[in-house]
């Protein structure tokens, strides 16, 4: 199970992911960051993982393409803080090896 809210202030939107982002919540997250409305994407937008329990390799995946697309990933405990390590580390080294 997994819930998502998005809310949208003037700096930005954020969507904050609250559970397991696995199997067909990977599809809602993504149909969610794809279908911003198009004043959003020229603003700062953030995925707070500081709720997450869970995330299959899917989910790396798709929050990867998110942080590569300009998409700033926050977290506040272990997990979600292990999970934007590991996004930062392996984009620096796609980076390094271009």
């Amino acid at each position: 199970m997994l819930r998502v809210t998005r809310t949208d202030e003037p700096a930005g939107a954020c969507f904050k992911l609250e559970g397991k982002l696995a199997g067909s919540w990977v599809d809602v997250v993504e149909q969610s960051w794809r279908h911003m409305p198009p004043e959003c994407a020229s603003k700062r937008c953030t995925v707070d993982l500081s709720a997450i329990s869970y995330v299959d390799p899917r989910g790396m995946d798709l929050l990867a393409a998110m942080y590569r697309g300009g998409i700033e990933l926050k977290a506040s405990g272990c997990l979600g803080k292990g999970i934007v390590e590991q996004i930062k580390k392996q984009n620096e080294a796609v980076k390094a090896g271009s």
